[in-house]
C-alpha cells in the first residue's frame, strides 16, 4: 500500500476495517463516496457501508450502501445525496434508478454507485455479501473525526 502524507482535511483520512490502519488518500472517488455517505447520515440513514470495489469490479470504484426506513426517507436520503454531491463536488449522477418506487434508489456517478434501500430490500439483495471481497471502509471513524473537527 502506498504511503501517502495526510492532507489537512479529516475527510481524506479513513480507517479500513481490514487492518485498522490509517489510510490517507487523495482520491476523488473516495471523496465522493464520503460526501454521499455524509449526506445520507444527515438524513438519518442507517447501516452506512462504504465498499471499495475498484480491485474486483469495473462497475465503479466505490459503493455506498445505506438503509432508509420508509419510502419517504429513502427519497429524502437520495435528494440529500444528490444535492450535497452537486453542491460540494459539482457532480450529478449519470443515471438514477428507482426514485419513484422508493424502496431501492440507485444513483450512479460512474466511479461511485450509491444504493439507498429499505430494510427488506437490503436484506434480500445482501449487496455486502455479494461484494464480500471488497474492502470495507469504516464510515463511523470518518464521521467521528469530522464531528471532532467542528
Amino acid at each position: 500500500m502506498p504511503n501517502y502524507a495526510p492532507e489537512s482535511s479529516l475527510s481524506s483520512v479513513v480507517t479500513t476495517a481490514n487492518d485498522g490502519a490509517l489510510l490517507a488518500e487523495r482520491d476523488s472517488s473516495l471523496q465522493l463516496a464520503i460526501t454521499a455517505a455524509t449526506a445520507a447520515d444527515d438524513r438519518k440513514a442507517a447501516d452506512i457501508t462504504l465498499l471499495r470495489v475498484a480491485d474486483i469490479s469495473t462497475l465503479a470504484d466505490y459503493f455506498v450502501i445505506v438503509t432508509g426506513f420508509s419510502k419517504a426517507q429513502v427519497r429524502a436520503i437520495a435528494g440529500s445525496v444528490k444535492d450535497k454531491v452537486e453542491e460540494e463536488l459539482q457532480r450529478t449522477p449519470t443515471r438514477t434508478e428507482g426514485q419513484s418506487e422508493g424502496s431501492w434508489t440507485l444513483q450512479d456517478y460512474g466511479d461511485v454507485i450509491v444504493h439507498i434501500l429499505m430494510p427488506q430490500e437490503r436484506e434480500f439483495y445482501n449487496l455486502e455479501a455479494f461484494w464480500g471481497h471488497a474492502e470495507r471502509i469504516d464510515f463511523t471513524a470518518i464521521d467521528q473525526r469530522a464531528q471532532m473537527s467542528r
